[in-house]
């Protein structure tokens, strides 16, 4: 299987959330469509099941396969000889966890929106049931879809950098630079509510993302954390920039900067990988390339589609170079991912290239602890970074 065909039957795809209105509900169901894995057949696509019905009539459902609620979903599925192969979760944080542990106690494989879930607790308890139950759970950390950062992985674990020095990442937005959840902006109010988006923030919104993407490429495992929120925006109850130093095991040091009322930035992720003899820098407005600087001084730039990359990137690749591929893309290779692997999975065999190093349960329950360590961190008052200059 390639990331752009696929000779097989599409799965058949259910979706909770992610209905009109939704931005990152229509991500799903273009990247879902784009690869004929999959087949959206099903939904529960509002809190307001009306607005559901009508959503799922204005794509095609049968509306019988257009129900009130997951709940209605689950039972109505469950019944069916061609019931939905996995569900997809596109509604806020803290209905992550009941969603996905009812589909899952149903028998069904989720693809779930990341942060995993808005408790420690929760991701704790859901990773566990997904080992237990032995189904399949996908997390969409969508910057791990790129085609360029699998060769970044690559190079890094075949030791073209050498021993890892330092990794910088960060993820700078400026969408939320007003108030806009208190004008009525639905998708920043959630977002800013701590009962509904969990402790953090910035962090838990974009910091994960960006915590994910440096340990997927650099191999490390984060040992331990300084961090230092704050809330620039008056009356908002979580952070919207965040300032983390990283410690990897090995000795590597990292910085990572997520924020949502930077100026003139819009979805920036950046990353930086620094080694003994070597250093790659991707920058996602310019995701097919991928910079790499060596000791001797020579640098290059790798291009996306270049015949001799690694197997990953070459899976996640559909267009030569120089026809830019991008966002929906790096999307779409996860849910190409995510159908390799179920497929794999039932068959009793190793996935293919594309069906490997995908995002799953595991990384979104990392990713879970790591907010709440950034959010102790930022609430501990015997920092060392906060000692006062002598002048």
């Amino acid at each position: 299987m390639t990331a752009n065909s696929t000779s097989q039957k599409p799965l058949r795809l259910g979706m909770v959330g992610g209905g009109n209105g939704a931005y990152i509900g229509n991500i799903h169901r273009i990247a879902a469509r784009q690869d004929r894995a999959w087949t959206l057949v099903a939904g529960a696509f509002d809190v307001d099941a009306a607005r559901g019905h009508a959503f799922a009539i204005s794509e095609g459902l049968d509306p019988a396969r257009s129900y009130d609620d997951f709940k209605a979903m689950i039972a109505g599925e469950s019944a069916r000889e061609d019931r939905i192969d996995a569900v997809a979760i596109c509604t806020p944080n803290f209905t992550h966890f009941p969603i996905a542990k009812a589909f899952l106690e149903a028998g069904f494989d989720v693809i779930c929106e990341k942060p995993l879930t808005a408790t420690l607790e929760d991701a704790v308890a859901l990773e566990t049931l997904v080992r237990n139950s032995g189904r399949f759970m996908g997390v969409t950390y969508t910057y791990s879809g790129y085609p360029m950062i699998h060769e970044a992985k690559h190079m890094v674990a075949t030791g073209q950098l050498g021993k890892i020095r330092t990794v910088q990442v960060e993820y700078p937005l400026e969408w939320m630079a007003t108030a806009i959840e208190m004008e009525g902006n639905a998708q920043a109010a959630w977002r800013t509510d701590p009962k509904k988006n969990g402790r953090g923030g910035s962090i838990g919104d974009i910091g994960t993302h960006a915590y994910h993407l440096a340990g997927f490429v650099s191999g490390l495992k984060l040992q331990s954390l300084t961090a230092d929120l704050a809330t620039f925006v008056d009356g908002r109850a979580l952070d919207d920039n965040a300032h983390v130093m990283l410690r990897y095991e090995g000795g590597a040091r990292g910085l990572l900067w997520s924020s949502q009322v930077a100026l003139g930035s819009s979805n920036g992720v950046r990353l930086r990988v620094f080694g003994e003899k070597a250093s790659l820098t991707w920058f996602q407005e310019q995701p097919n390339e991928l910079v790499h600087a060596r000791l001797n001084g020579r640098t290059e730039i790798i291009k996306r589609g270049a015949d001799d990359l690694s197997e990953g990137a070459k899976a996640r690749t559909r267009t030569p170079p120089g026809h830019p591929e991008g966002y929906l893309e790096a999307f779409a290779n996860l849910y190409a991912g995510f159908a390799e692997a179920i497929r794999a999975k039932r068959e009793g065999r190793e996935p293919t290239a594309i069906g490997h190093d995908i995002p799953t349960a595991y990384d979104g329950l990392k990713g879970v602890a790591f907010v709440e360590a950034v959010v102790d961190s930022s609430l501990a008052s015997d920092q060392p970074w906060l000692t006062p200059l002598a002048v």
